[in-house]
Protein backbone atom coordinates (compact mmCIF):
# COMPACT_ATOMS: atom_id res chain seq x y z
CA UNK A 1 0.00 0.00 0.00
CA UNK A 2 1.44 3.42 -0.87
CA UNK A 3 1.89 6.03 1.90
CA UNK A 4 1.00 9.74 1.04
CA UNK A 5 1.18 13.00 2.92
CA UNK A 6 -1.48 15.71 3.97
CA UNK A 7 -1.17 16.58 0.62
CA UNK A 8 -1.88 13.45 -1.20
CA UNK A 9 1.46 12.81 -2.43
CA UNK A 10 3.23 9.77 -2.32
CA UNK A 11 5.87 9.33 0.74
CA UNK A 12 8.14 6.51 1.92
CA UNK A 13 7.31 4.46 4.57
CA UNK A 14 8.79 5.74 8.33
CA UNK A 15 12.16 4.47 8.97
CA UNK A 16 12.75 2.55 12.50
CA UNK A 17 16.09 2.19 14.33
CA UNK A 18 18.64 4.34 15.60
CA UNK A 19 20.66 6.63 13.29
CA UNK A 20 23.24 6.84 12.93
CA UNK A 21 24.33 3.84 13.25
CA UNK A 22 27.62 3.29 14.89
CA UNK A 23 30.71 2.57 12.61
CA UNK A 24 32.27 -0.81 12.23
CA UNK A 25 35.36 -1.28 14.69
CA UNK A 26 38.81 -2.15 14.08
CA UNK A 27 37.89 -5.77 15.92
CA UNK A 28 38.20 -9.48 14.81
CA UNK A 29 35.36 -11.57 13.44
CA UNK A 30 35.97 -15.54 13.44
CA UNK A 31 34.04 -18.24 12.64
CA UNK A 32 34.81 -22.05 12.94
CA UNK A 33 36.77 -21.83 9.22
CA UNK A 34 38.24 -18.36 8.77
CA UNK A 35 39.25 -15.15 11.00
CA UNK A 36 38.65 -11.51 9.92
CA UNK A 37 41.73 -9.69 11.53
CA UNK A 38 41.83 -5.72 10.83
CA UNK A 39 44.81 -5.34 8.94
CA UNK A 40 48.31 -5.28 10.26
CA UNK A 41 51.68 -4.50 9.06
CA UNK A 42 52.74 -8.25 10.08
CA UNK A 43 50.04 -10.01 7.57
CA UNK A 44 51.51 -8.52 4.77
CA UNK A 45 54.19 -10.91 3.87
CA UNK A 46 51.61 -13.80 4.55
CA UNK A 47 49.70 -11.99 2.26
CA UNK A 48 52.34 -11.74 -0.78
CA UNK A 49 52.92 -15.32 -0.50
CA UNK A 50 49.44 -16.52 -0.86
CA UNK A 51 48.37 -14.08 -3.83
CA UNK A 52 52.08 -15.33 -5.52
CA UNK A 53 50.50 -18.51 -5.95
CA UNK A 54 48.06 -16.54 -9.07
CA UNK A 55 50.98 -16.19 -10.91
CA UNK A 56 49.12 -14.80 -14.02
CA UNK A 57 47.36 -12.09 -11.61
CA UNK A 58 43.93 -12.43 -13.07
CA UNK A 59 42.75 -12.19 -9.06
CA UNK A 60 43.69 -8.45 -10.00
CA UNK A 61 42.46 -7.27 -13.11
CA UNK A 62 39.62 -5.71 -11.53
CA UNK A 63 41.02 -3.77 -8.57
CA UNK A 64 42.39 -1.05 -8.47
CA UNK A 65 45.64 -1.58 -7.80
CA UNK A 66 47.91 -4.65 -7.82
CA UNK A 67 49.43 -7.20 -8.62
CA UNK A 68 52.46 -6.36 -6.43
CA UNK A 69 55.43 -5.97 -7.85
CA UNK A 70 57.57 -7.54 -5.43
CA UNK A 71 57.42 -7.45 -1.36
CA UNK A 72 58.51 -3.57 -0.62
CA UNK A 73 55.20 -3.10 -3.16
CA UNK A 74 53.05 -5.20 -1.01
CA UNK A 75 54.30 -3.15 2.26
CA UNK A 76 53.55 0.29 0.36
CA UNK A 77 50.08 -1.11 -0.09
CA UNK A 78 49.38 -2.13 3.50
CA UNK A 79 50.64 0.87 4.66
CA UNK A 80 48.24 3.11 2.84
CA UNK A 81 45.07 0.37 3.60
CA UNK A 82 46.21 -0.28 7.14
CA UNK A 83 46.12 3.88 7.76
CA UNK A 84 42.72 3.87 6.43
CA UNK A 85 39.26 4.36 7.92
CA UNK A 86 37.42 3.95 4.78
CA UNK A 87 38.04 1.37 3.63
CA UNK A 88 38.04 -0.16 6.58
CA UNK A 89 40.34 -3.17 5.75
CA UNK A 90 40.70 -6.39 7.14
CA UNK A 91 42.97 -10.16 6.79
CA UNK A 92 41.02 -12.90 5.99
CA UNK A 93 42.71 -15.67 7.54
CA UNK A 94 42.80 -19.07 8.27
CA UNK A 95 42.55 -20.43 12.06
CA UNK A 96 45.84 -20.91 12.16
CA UNK A 97 46.47 -17.62 11.21
CA UNK A 98 47.23 -17.74 7.92
CA UNK A 99 46.77 -14.53 5.56
CA UNK A 100 44.89 -15.64 2.97
CA UNK A 101 42.92 -12.79 1.44
CA UNK A 102 41.56 -9.29 2.38
CA UNK A 103 38.12 -7.36 1.90
CA UNK A 104 36.74 -4.52 3.48
CA UNK A 105 33.86 -1.95 4.93
CA UNK A 106 33.75 1.14 2.53
CA UNK A 107 31.35 4.01 0.91
CA UNK A 108 30.24 3.71 5.21
CA UNK A 109 27.66 6.10 5.63
CA UNK A 110 26.22 5.62 9.18
CA UNK A 111 23.34 8.32 9.10
CA UNK A 112 21.72 6.52 6.58
CA UNK A 113 22.41 3.10 8.09
CA UNK A 114 24.00 1.67 4.34
CA UNK A 115 27.73 -0.11 4.64
CA UNK A 116 29.13 -1.37 1.68
CA UNK A 117 31.57 -4.49 1.45
CA UNK A 118 34.51 -4.49 -1.00
CA UNK A 119 37.99 -3.61 -2.31
CA UNK A 120 38.09 -8.18 -2.04
CA UNK A 121 40.95 -10.31 -3.54
CA UNK A 122 40.95 -13.61 -1.88
CA UNK A 123 44.19 -16.26 -2.91
CA UNK A 124 43.09 -19.37 -5.11
CA UNK A 125 43.52 -21.36 -1.97
CA UNK A 126 40.89 -19.07 -0.41
CA UNK A 127 38.41 -18.97 -3.62
CA UNK A 128 35.62 -21.30 -3.59
CA UNK A 129 35.85 -22.36 -0.24
CA UNK A 130 33.14 -22.44 2.66
CA UNK A 131 35.77 -20.59 4.47
CA UNK A 132 35.26 -17.65 2.05
CA UNK A 133 31.60 -17.73 1.78
CA UNK A 134 31.57 -17.84 6.16
CA UNK A 135 34.13 -14.84 5.68
CA UNK A 136 31.73 -12.52 3.91
CA UNK A 137 28.74 -13.86 5.92
CA UNK A 138 30.30 -12.44 9.42
CA UNK A 139 31.15 -8.93 7.39
CA UNK A 140 27.22 -9.08 6.85
CA UNK A 141 26.47 -10.35 10.25
CA UNK A 142 28.39 -7.46 12.09
CA UNK A 143 26.89 -4.83 9.92
CA UNK A 144 23.03 -6.18 10.47
CA UNK A 145 23.12 -7.85 13.57
CA UNK A 146 25.63 -5.81 15.73
CA UNK A 147 25.85 -1.93 13.76
CA UNK A 148 22.10 -2.23 13.04
CA UNK A 149 22.89 -1.12 9.23
CA UNK A 150 19.60 -1.04 6.64
CA UNK A 151 21.35 -1.60 3.51
CA UNK A 152 24.53 -3.98 2.79
CA UNK A 153 25.58 -3.14 -0.81
CA UNK A 154 28.08 -4.74 -3.14
CA UNK A 155 29.59 -3.59 -6.10
CA UNK A 156 32.00 -4.73 -9.25
CA UNK A 157 32.96 -4.08 -12.84
CA UNK A 158 29.99 -5.13 -14.64
CA UNK A 159 32.36 -7.22 -16.86
CA UNK A 160 33.46 -9.09 -13.65
CA UNK A 161 31.53 -12.17 -14.03
CA UNK A 162 33.02 -14.08 -11.11
CA UNK A 163 32.40 -11.17 -8.60
CA UNK A 164 28.85 -10.59 -10.24
CA UNK A 165 28.23 -14.63 -9.76
CA UNK A 166 29.51 -14.09 -6.01
CA UNK A 167 26.81 -11.28 -5.19
CA UNK A 168 23.65 -13.18 -6.63
CA UNK A 169 25.19 -16.50 -4.64
CA UNK A 170 25.23 -14.59 -1.52
CA UNK A 171 21.76 -13.21 -1.48
CA UNK A 172 22.25 -9.89 -3.61
CA UNK A 173 19.71 -8.63 -5.38
CA UNK A 174 21.39 -6.88 -8.64
CA UNK A 175 19.95 -2.92 -9.11
CA UNK A 176 21.23 -1.76 -12.15
CA UNK A 177 24.53 -0.57 -14.02
CA UNK A 178 26.16 2.31 -13.82
CA UNK A 179 27.49 3.32 -16.82
CA UNK A 180 31.11 4.88 -17.23
CA UNK A 181 31.03 5.49 -13.45
CA UNK A 182 34.89 5.32 -12.88
CA UNK A 183 38.34 5.10 -14.49
CA UNK A 184 40.36 1.96 -13.10
CA UNK A 185 44.03 1.78 -14.45
CA UNK A 186 43.11 3.74 -17.13
CA UNK A 187 40.10 1.80 -18.16
CA UNK A 188 36.27 2.48 -18.41
CA UNK A 189 34.38 1.17 -15.54
CA UNK A 190 30.88 0.49 -15.52
CA UNK A 191 29.62 -0.34 -12.20
CA UNK A 192 27.12 -3.29 -11.37
CA UNK A 193 24.86 -2.37 -8.34
CA UNK A 194 23.68 -5.12 -5.73
CA UNK A 195 22.51 -5.02 -2.34
CA UNK A 196 20.77 -6.59 0.78
CA UNK A 197 18.83 -5.00 2.88
CA UNK A 198 17.50 -5.32 6.79
CA UNK A 199 14.04 -7.15 6.01
CA UNK A 200 15.74 -9.59 3.99
CA UNK A 201 18.43 -10.39 6.13
CA UNK A 202 16.72 -12.72 9.00
CA UNK A 203 15.59 -15.15 6.01
CA UNK A 204 19.34 -14.70 4.57
CA UNK A 205 20.70 -15.48 7.94
CA UNK A 206 19.16 -18.57 8.57
CA UNK A 207 20.34 -19.86 5.00
CA UNK A 208 23.61 -19.19 5.74
CA UNK A 209 23.95 -20.82 9.03
CA UNK A 210 21.81 -24.03 7.08
CA UNK A 211 24.82 -23.87 4.39
CA UNK A 212 27.57 -23.53 6.89
CA UNK A 213 26.38 -26.46 9.21
CA UNK A 214 29.00 -29.21 9.39
CA UNK A 215 25.98 -31.41 8.39
CA UNK A 216 25.64 -29.69 4.89
CA UNK A 217 29.23 -31.21 4.30
CA UNK A 218 30.23 -34.62 3.13
CA UNK A 219 33.06 -36.48 4.43
CA UNK A 220 35.47 -34.75 1.61
CA UNK A 221 34.36 -30.88 2.86
CA UNK A 222 31.59 -30.71 -0.65
CA UNK A 223 28.58 -29.24 0.26
CA UNK A 224 25.34 -31.36 0.05
CA UNK A 225 22.65 -28.33 -0.80
CA UNK A 226 23.82 -24.91 -2.32
CA UNK A 227 24.01 -21.85 -1.00
CA UNK A 228 22.17 -20.76 -4.13
CA UNK A 229 19.17 -23.20 -4.09
CA UNK A 230 18.37 -22.92 -0.10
Amino acid sequence: MTRTNDAGQPVGSPVTGRFPCARPARAPLAGPRVRLEPLRTDHTEGLFAAFAEDSEGRGWTYLPRGPFADLADAHSWAADAIASEDPLYFAICAPDGTPLGFCSYLRIDPANGVIEVGFIHMSPRLQRTAAATEAMFLMMARAFDALGYRRYEWKCDALNMPSRGAAQRLGFSYEGTFRQATIVKGRNRDTAWFSVIDSEWPELKARFEHWLDPDNFDADGGQIAALGKL
